[in-house]
């Protein structure tokens, strides 16, 4: 019996060639111990593997498949959410396992604050050493600046949160998730929730696992990305820029100019920007071997320099966005 107490709650997946990771992530939706009605909805974007079977045999009546032919993100949550029911849109990935008490407390905090939505930390974990070193580099300051759903925190309001559990009504009148975004479609409607004065509330208390990137080139591709859409999403809410999201830019453009300086004979000035860039990886990779005692720190030195270069590379030169 559910409790006509707590909302309906609708959790939208927007999955495609998940094969390996979207049986766990749904039954982590349906094993919830929300006291009231829950169902989970799955955007499938045309998957060419076992995607869409596993979803159909997984057998239980509270889970809707919704077909998603324009296979991005974006479009794929808008189909799941516009064929919710639930008062409360619980969003999750594809490869995402959900603790059994994400929806309880996310519904709880939601009323507390009578924020328009509610998110937590993600927990980037890694099973193997490139991966854990990925996930030491996604929970550091010289990684990732002050994001604080990457570092945790204090309770309160926050620019934007991991995956998110929405206000269906607040959600409906700021008009849903940006479609013309591959990425940061997060980031943007965020930032339309609070353009139109609700809160976005950070809690410490909902934490969800998320997996890195397992290569080198998997993670320049995509923090190359994440630049690149970074730009087209600032290009359209100039007000939405934060003093972390140009760093990485102007950390290429000054390793441009060193490159210049160094190429022309001015190898004093040239060698000033590497050198303190250096110097802060060195004591980054420390400090991590040390102090958060992982043998993984070793592959900082290779693994921030991808992130920071690849990001910075894409928001100046990457193919504009349409």
């Amino acid at each position: 019996m559910t409790d006509p107490s707590w909302p309906p709650v609708s959790v939208v997946v927007a999955a495609r060639n998940e094969e390996r990771t979207i049986e766990r992530a749904v039954r982590s939706a349906l094993d919830q111990d929300y006291p009231g009605p829950l169902d989970v909805i799955v955007a499938d974007g045309d998957s060419n593997d076992g995607t869409r079977s596993i979803i159909e045999q997984i057998g239980d009546e509270r889970v809707i498949l919704v077909d998603n032919p324009d296979r991005h993100t974006a479009a794929g949550l808008n189909r799941a959410i516009r064929a919710a029911r639930g008062e409360v849109v619980v969003r999750c990935d594809g490869h995402a396992v959900l603790p059994s008490g994400y929806v309880s407390t996310a519904v709880r905090v939601l009323r507390d604050t009578g924020a328009g939505n509610v998110g937590g930390i993600q927990a980037a974990t890694g099973t193997t050493l490139f991966a854990r070193a990925v996930a030491l580099a996604m929970t550091s300051r010289l990684g990732v600046g002050d994001s604080r759903f990457h570092l945790g925190g204090r309770a309160g309001p926050v620019d934007t949160v991991y995956l998110g559990v929405f206000d269906r009504a607040k959600l409906d009148a700021v008009g849903l998730y940006d479609e013309t975004l591959v990425r940061n479609q997060d980031y943007e409607l965020n930032h339309r929730l609070r353009e139109a004065g609700h809160i976005v509330w950070f809690t410490p208390e909902l934490v969800v696992e998320y997996q890195p990137r397992g290569s080198l080139i998997d993670l320049s591709r995509q923090y190359f990305d994440y630049g690149r859409w970074k730009r087209a999403m600032l290009t359209a809410n100039p007000s939405a820029v934060r003093w972390r999201q140009l760093v990485p830019p102007l950390f290429v453009l000054t390793l441009a100019v060193s490159l210049i300086l160094l190429l022309t004979g001015h190898r004093a000035f040239g060698m000033v920007i590497p050198l303190a860039y250096a110097t802060a990886l060195v004591l980054g990779t420390l400090w991590s071997l040390v102090v958060r005692r992982s043998v993984s720190a070793v592959l900082l030195p290779i693994v921030l320099p991808t992130m920071h270069v690849a990001w910075g590379s894409g928001f100046l030169i990457g193919p504009p966005a349409k």
